[in-house]
């Protein structure tokens, strides 16, 4: 690597908190050190006292950077599979792997919350807005998976917006297990997500089903290679 190399943003967010809590233990060390030296001069040093506090205080803000790190979907690690998929995401959408990282961070974990098949998360963003993260349709649906925000406000964490991609993701699919739960039945759930109850023929479901199968193909064509 030489010097003009630029990190990913993936990386550059895992160097900045390990310096951010180097500079954290660092400045927490310091001040041990300085109750210490006071301790001394007056005589009442009290080591256990003094530094489980203090250990304490450390391990206590180690745990929110860890925190903050799990909640930050740019530095979660993608499964292989998932690693798959993007290629062919970025592939046959036109759009950058980096760009496409939280996305599929964002379905992996909700994914694993929900008891959903990540894939199938993805396969609906590509069906509804083509990875478009600002797509918005005339009846009013908004973001990646075109969720419909009159239906759904509940289900949107304070302050947050529906065009944000990871919100979008994380709402979307909760609003797709709940059609499936409602309905009994994936195709049925999927109908309704796609607004297309009526359709007897279930060309929306086919539609998300079939992308979920090319995504499917592109993970067992990199595991084969």
């Amino acid at each position: 690597m030489n010097a003009s190399t630029v990190l990913p943003p993936a990386m550059q967010r895992v160097s900045t908190l390990l310096v951010q809590g180097f500079q954290k233990f660092l400045m927490i060390a310091g001040l041990v050190f300085i109750a210490g030296l006071i301790g001394v001069q007056s005589g009442r040093l009290n080591l256990g006292s003094s530094f489980v506090p203090s250990l304490a205080a450390a391990e206590t803000l180690a745990a929110d950077d860890e925190a903050g790190a799990a909640d930050d979907t740019s530095v979660v690690p993608l499964e292989p599979r998932l690693r798959a998929a993007m290629d062919y995401v970025s592939r046959r959408y036109k759009v950058s792997s980096e760009a496409v990282q939280p996305i599929f961070a964002t379905a992996q974990v909700v994914g694993r919350e929900l008891h959903i098949d990540p894939l199938l998360i993805i396969a609906v963003i590509g069906v509804e807005s083509s990875f478009n993260p600002f797509s918005q349709s005339g009846f009013g649906a908004q973001g990646l998976m075109q969720v419909v925000p009159r239906f759904h406000q509940d289900k949107l964490p304070e302050e947050a917006s529906f065009l944000d991609p990871v919100t979008n993701v994380q709402v979307g699919a909760r609003v797709l297990k709940e059609y499936i739960h409602r309905h009994g039945g994936l195709e049925e759930g999927l109908q309704q997500f796609g607004g297309a109850m009526n359709d007897a023929g279930r060309r929306y479901a086919g539609k998300v089903l079939a992308e979920r199968q090319r995504l499917e193909q592109a993970v067992q064509r990199v595991r084969a290679a």
